[in-house]
């Protein structure tokens, strides 16, 4: 099952056709500019079925010609894409009769590198086929970690969050990205706020990203920027709801003599269901020992 975290990392490009000309000069590779973007079907399947499934394909014209790019995110080895890869190419420049260029994007160095080599199809010393995919990953796109930079290309400091992701100086690329997204019109702001947090997969970076998000305000504050802050600020009041039940119900067995051990505090400062809470105030009215409050009894039935 494709995650969104790999979605998102293809799709920015569908998204943002202009960032396939910054990632390519990042690299000093150039890159005529387009008169013309289209997206193209990804789907390549043939009469005789083997699946062929690009993650993105676009044609772009320009005073040269049409030049068609597939985009591929790729998250580890897989021993069964080069053939996958060679077989998108092929096909393309089959079908447009025009050059085709390979993009893969990864998050870690390790699979970068890896897509990076040459993957050679036919005899060793002279295979028919080499495939040299262009290859955006941790250790060739630059860490956007300044506001004023940030600014200056959204788009591409969204890519940097994306791609450093897993990286230990993730927050660092966030804040600054959170920032220069007040520098832009509102819904563009939204869109990227929430390509960002898809794209950021189960990680401690996105579990940065939504607490900015919840926790500052910013000019634009899309939908999904105020549903995060809504969530955070219903958490705060349960959470301190629950720490009132606590200490009213320590102050229950305090007046009562009841001696209440490490584990039963623990216990009781820990949770955060105020209905138990209240649950176990009432027990503790009755209760000749603390630990009693915790075993509910025939009282505590509910009538049918």
């Amino acid at each position: 099952m494709v995650s969104p975290q790999h979605e998102a990392l293809h799709r920015v490009f569908r998204d943002n056709p202009e960032l396939y000309g910054r990632a390519f000069k990042m690299l000093d590779i150039p890159f005529p500019t387009p008169r013309e973007v289209a997206v193209v079907d990804t789907d390549m399947t043939e009469i005789a079925p083997i699946e062929r499934r690009a993650d993105t394909v676009m044609m772009f014209t320009s005073t040269l010609g049409r030049h068609v790019v597939v985009s591929e995110s790729q998250s580890q080895e897989d021993k069964d894409k080069p053939a996958a890869w060679a077989y998108y190419v092929a096909y393309l420049h089959a079908k447009f009769g025009c050059p085709v260029t390979l993009l893969v994007t990864c998050q870690d160095v390790a699979t970068a590198r890896w897509a990076r080599d040459p993957k050679e199809i036919g005899l060793p010393e002279r295979p028919s086929l080499v495939l040299r995919p262009i290859v955006l990953g941790p250790d060739n796109v630059p860490m956007i970690t300044s506001v004023a930079e940030a600014s200056e290309d959204v788009v591409l400091a969204m890519y940097s969050a994306l791609t450093h992701g897993r990286s230990r100086h993730a927050a660092g690329i966030l804040e600054p990205l959170a920032a220069a997204l007040d520098t832009i019109d509102t819904k563009s702001a939204g869109h990227i706020a929430e390509q960002t947090e898809i794209g950021l997969g189960d990680t401690e970076a996105r579990r940065i990203w939504r607490a900015l998000m919840a926790t500052k305000t910013y000019r634009y504050q899309s939908e999904y920027a105020q549903m995060l802050r809504a969530e955070g600020e219903a958490k705060g009041r349960a959470e301190g709801q629950a720490e009132g039940e606590a200490r009213i119900l320590l102050r229950i067995l305090e007046r009562r003599r009841l001696c209440v051990s490490e584990e039963a505090r623990r216990r009781i400062t820990s949770c955060t269901d105020t209905a138990l809470l209240e649950a176990w105030a009432d027990r503790a009215l009755t209760a000749t020992a603390a630990e009693e409050i915790f075993d509910a009894g025939p009282q505590d039935a509910l009538p049918s």
